[in-house]
């Protein structure tokens, strides 16, 4: 075959040079060997590839060469059942341009997924940006490829204790690495935000305040932001702790252990949770713990930079946690059940209570719907409309669900008053998939804060104050912000690993597997821009399908087939 390169010459400016190769005399292949599907995703859904695999359309648009807008609502693309992209025990290669938004008002979702809830088998490309892990926004524009084959999990291991912390109370992926934010109650002691250093180690990353936890944490800007919290450990029935030190202040990593003061909020004594919303960082108040000596202050502020901070009003109960779905930035109360939209200005709208609740902890957005947990039953509801909430099952006997998070096509959920972590079967079913804290002697251990980092979810518990860390399936994930704009991505799975690729570099590699476990056969249908998480918000172009893998090279020539404009309109 012949490829044209242009070639910079000093006397004669850019020269096009055309280089001749003879394929079998070098042992190369042509990179659309073994293309078993080929969208370009300009102008219709069609299969390019000859094989006639063409996708029914569910609300796409076409914008020619700006590709496949998907509203991250409602629209996506189904292409047929075909035995030639479940791929088996095979290997397989995806190749495919994506483009997201600086600005964001809605999850990224799902690129593409070929996944088997029910028999938990198949792959799937996500996109992640979880808010509503209780205090934490856990992952922000990270990367997900992953497998699984429906075998049994391996067990929870134990990634260690950050200090001498009793609650980890917020984990969250930033710049490659994995941060905790910790509650430390003892005579002295503040809390402290910990780096993991792999096995049990953690490193510690300093303590920006004087009060005793270290309570929420956001990637905003490139940077990360935490905010502090005063606890007392009543609400958990532990002892108080004796640091009374008022909290509610947010403060910007710098690095080592240095942070950057970035303003007290008002007469608030804790942060109780952040999340980005349309560009900006926003802040839940809603104090927690036992102690009745000073006002729990409630609302909701936005940051507006140089340590300023806009109230954004209070629905007549506190706002705790934070969530981002579908356009608009939801407030999760400990009073009543509550649960509520902010509507821009200072106004609220009220949605719950959620049924036969008191208090609501943690959201998560699954198969395109938000879902929250709640106390005092241990049960998840799905949002419907305001007022209107589904039962989706109570995990086990467990009173109250914490953290929650889509990790490798299935949901997970943390407990209390037994520190359980359960997986979603679907039709109100939930599976434990362990215990994480048998600290004896404690009326309530709490599964609490969840992020998905290294291709393994984590989650931080109370009192025992560890990390623990699950591999379900395989999966690589790229730990660092997707910038906004176009990427080309493309996923691999050779014959014993998965390779993840952004730009034409390798990101991530999965831990290695006997392929002969991973037979991913499934009847279910390829769904382009939607799947177990929601549905994929941003533009889409020249998706392809190999039924090998493609070596770097082979990606490169690939990756050069395509043009695409930095600001699409």
């Amino acid at each position: 075959m012949s490829v044209e390169r242009p070639i910079m010459n000093r006397n004669f400016g850019l020269l096009v040079v055309t280089v001749i190769t003879i394929s079998f005399a070098l042992g190369t292949t042509d990179a659309d060997d073994g293309l078993v599907g080929h969208w370009k995703l300009t102008v219709d859904a069609r299969d390019s590839s000859g094989a006639d695999r063409h996708a029914v359309n569910h609300g796409v648009r076409f914008d020619d060469s700006d590709g496949a807008v998907f509203n991250g609502l409602d629209a996506w693309l189904e292409v047929p059942h075909s035995n030639s992209i479940s791929f088996g025990r095979n290997p397989f290669s995806i190749s495919v341009w994506i483009h997201t938004d600086e600005q964001l008002d809605d999850v990224l979702g799902d690129v593409l997924t070929c996944y088997d809830a029910a028999d938990r088998r198949g792959f799937t490309i996500s996109l992640m940006n979880y808010a509503g892990i209780t205090n934490a926004q856990s992952n922000w524009r990270n990367v997900l490829f992953g497998i699984d084959a429906g075998h049994v999990d391996s067990q929870w291991n134990d990634c260690g204790r950050p200090g001498t912390n009793q609650q980890v109370k917020s984990l969250t992926v930033f710049d490659g690495n994995l941060y905790a934010a910790v509650w430390e109650p003892a005579e002295g002691a503040t809390g402290h935000v910990y780096r993991y250093a792999g096995g049990t180690r953690w490193i510690d990353c300093g303590s920006p305040d004087v009060c005793n936890a270290i309570s929420a944490m956001a990637v905003y800007d490139g940077n990360l932001y935490v905010g502090s919290e005063l606890y007392s450990g009543g609400g958990s029935a532990l002892p108080l702790s004796p640091n009374k030190n008022h909290g509610g202040r947010v403060y910007r990593y710098e690095g080592g252990t240095k942070w950057a003061n970035c303003g007290k909020i008002a007469d608030v004594r804790s942060i109780s949770g952040l999340a980005v919303f349309n560009g900006k960082l926003y802040a839940g108040t809603g104090g927690t713990g036992a102690w009745r000596d000073t006002p729990r202050t409630r609302g909701m502020y936005r940051y507006d930079g140089d340590g300023k901070w806009t109230s954004c009003g209070c629905p007549d109960l506190r706002v705790v946690h934070l969530s981002v779905y579908n356009g608009d930035l939801f407030g999760l109360s400990y009073d009543d059940g509550g649960f509520f939209r902010y509507d821009g200005g200072t106004d609220w709208t009220h949605l719950g209570p959620v049924p036969a609740t008191t208090q609501t902890y943690g959201t998560a957005v699954y198969e395109g719907q938000l879902l929250g947990g709640t106390w005092p039953t241990g049960s998840v509801y799905r949002y419907e409309s305001p007022q209107k909430w589904t039962h989706i099952g109570q995990l086990g006997a467990e009173k109250e669900v914490m953290g929650m998070a889509v990790y490798n096509g299935k949901l997970y959920a943390g407990t209390l008053p037994l520190a359980h972590v359960f997986r979603y079967e679907g039709d109100n079913r939930w599976v434990s998939t362990g215990r994480l804290d048998t600290t004896p002697d404690v009326q309530y251990r709490r599964a609490w804060s969840m992020a998905v980092f290294d291709g393994k979810l984590y989650c931080g518990t109370l009192p025992s104050g560890r990390v623990l860390s699950l591999e379900a399936g395989r999966s690589a994930t790229y730990d660092r912000t997707l910038s906004a704009g176009w990427h080309h991505l493309a996923a691999i799975k050779t014959h014993d690993r998965l390779q993840l690729f952004i730009d034409g570099n390798l990101v991530s590699e999965s831990s290695d597997f006997d392929p002969n476990q991973y037979d991913l056969t499934t009847q279910q249908p390829l769904k382009i821009g939607f799947g177990q998480h929601d549905y994929f918000n941003g533009r889409m172009k020249d998706l392809r399908i190999y039924n090998r893998a493609l070596s770097k090279d082979e990606l490169s020539r690939v990756q050069s087939k395509v043009t695409v404009r930095t600001n699409p309109h």
